[in-house]
């Protein structure tokens, strides 16, 4: 297998094991992760030295998508947050990527500012791997 599909099939494996550690890996979601991993096959054919990039970039663009469509996503299992809180902020936060565009992605609690896993190991921290 050639470096691109193997980095594209790792994206996709580590952003379904998220998914599935969250119990949010249905059909139409998955739709999601293949969508986002199309448009990461043209991303990196025109951009190369992209390749180590492409496990954070598919699981920002799920994130992204499920904003839209389903809501934030994966939440944060690290913050206490007090009914009270969840009411004035808006509800639970999600987990961001870091880096953003970089090797290694992790998801990272903002609000904490700790790393909670790398992606395709939430079901660790979840109790669901």
């Amino acid at each position: 297998m050639n470096p691109l599909e193997q980095a594209l099939h790792t994206a996709r494996a580590l952003v379904l094991a998220d998914l599935a550690a969250g119990d949010v890996a249905r059909a139409e979601i998955v739709s999601l992760v293949e969508d986002a991993v199309s448009h990461r096959r043209w991303w990196v054919e025109q951009w190369p030295e992209g390749i180590d990039f492409v496990a954070g970039l598919v699981a920002q663009d799920v994130q992204d998508a499920l904003l839209e469509t389903h809501g934030r996503w994966p939440l944060c299992p690290v913050c206490g947050e007090s009914r009270t809180e969840l009411a004035a902020e808006g509800g639970p936060h999600a987990l961001e990527i870091e880096p953003e565009l970089g090797a290694d992605p992790h998801w990272v609690c903002g609000k904490a500012a700790v790393v909670v896993a790398p992606v395709g190991s939430l079901g660790a921290v979840l109790g669901a791997g």
